[in-house]
């Protein structure tokens, strides 16, 4: 009896303890990205299937997306620059999902 308490316990905390998994649209749109950016089509920055082509085949990609998304920065796809976007906006599990979303694209 103890020993299933203990496995029920520890199955419970196991469950507490992991995170969510990320759902990289629902981050994207509270972060606000959706204001600037579509799945197939150019907004006010890129749409995200240009994003993936531009960087398709680049193993440093989702590290130069990163720090692209927190720094800011203009001039890959355009002189309309993107603003820094720092953790208190979207984490840093949402963006890396949200980057692999977008390098899927």
């Amino acid at each position: 009896m103890k020993k299933t308490a203990l496995l029920a316990a520890l199955i419970a905390g196991a469950f507490v303890a992991t995170p969510a998994l990320a759902n990289p649209e629902a981050a994207m749109n509270k972060a606000g990205c959706m204001a600037c950016h579509t799945k197939d089509k150019k907004l006010v920055g890129p749409a995200f299937k240009d994003i993936a082509a531009k960087y398709k085949g680049q193993a440093d990609a989702p590290a130069k997306l990163a720090e692209k998304v927190r720094k800011g920065g203009s001039g890959v796809f355009g002189p309309i620059p993107m603003a820094p976007n720092g953790p208190d906006k979207i984490s840093d599990a949402d963006l890396k999902a949200a980057i692999d979303f977008i390098l899927k694209s």
